[in-house]
């Protein structure tokens, strides 16, 4: 899949302060959309023009940072419009090692791990066990990782369960919180400030800076949460302290 395969039209790019610039493919969360912004970035990153510092994907945009004591804004344009149309260093299809592969995460929900859970069921005026089936039963595309290292942004959520953020964000969010915002879902990687409704925990980690890359999660992989009881949550939390767990993962079908 090249650049012009996604969609006839070509991408906005304007100006993000005096030393940015922001490449705009679209302005709904959208698959297609999403990875416009990674090939590009992938292009950017396999053959980097001199100019670049740095790249900031999102859900449908790419932040590129450039040097401007040594590049103005309308050179800089000028080359990323002719990269975008050449579809130069652009992958002809998208990775299917990455785009295909998702992560199983195992979670369990309410109680001392969830405390929103019941919140969110009141608000949808369902049961706990409905949000619970409903949240573990999609498989979540990691749209984006950003917010505090390693979360990941996942899209697709059914709006069935859908629920606003806290009017008052907690202090403190425990690593591995599984947690609702109106339409998405994500993970707290580490222990953080927030105001996402909790709903349940896993005990791996998404985050460790001693790795290459950190992330266990990147954009384009999807993860699926599967439900566990408190149990079989220690058990693999003391698996993952040892280093013995292994995260399963598996190739997307459908």
């Amino acid at each position: 899949m090249t650049l012009d395969s996604v969609s006839t039209d070509l991408p906005t790019i304007v100006p993000a302060g005096d030393q940015a610039i922001n490449v705009e493919f679209g302005a709904e969360i959208d698959d297609l959309v999403n990875d416009q912004v990674y090939a590009l970035a992938d292009a950017l990153s396999e053959k980097p023009p001199e100019w670049m510092q740095e790249l900031v994907p999102t859900y449908r945009s790419l932040l590129i940072r450039y040097d401007a004591l040594r590049h103005d804004f309308d050179t800089v344009a000028a080359e990323l419009r002719g990269r975008i149309v050449a579809n130069e260093g652009v992958p002809d299809s998208a990775d299917p090692k990455r785009a295909r592969v998702v992560y199983e995460l195992p979670t369990t929900y309410g109680g001392e791990y969830g405390p929103d859970l019941e919140a969110v069921a009141d608000h949808n005026q369902v049961s706990a066990a409905e949000v619970i089936r409903i949240h573990s039963g999609t498989a979540y595309r990691v749209y984006m990782i950003g917010f505090s290292p390693g979360f990941p942004y996942l899209g697709g959520m059914d709006s069935q369960i859908a629920c606003p953020r806290l009017s008052t964000p907690r202090t403190r969010v425990p690593a591995g919180s599984v947690g609702i915002a109106e339409s998405q879902t994500g993970v707290y990687p580490t222990a953080s400030p927030g105001g996402w409704r909790i709903i349940g925990r896993t005990p791996i980690r998404l985050f460790d800076h001693t790795k290459s890359p950190p992330s266990v999660l990147q954009p384009g992989h999807f993860v699926r949460f599967v439900p566990v009881e408190s149990k079989e949550f220690a058990e693999i939390e003391r698996e993952v302290e040892s280093g013995e767990f292994q995260i399963k993962s598996a190739e997307l079908v459908g």
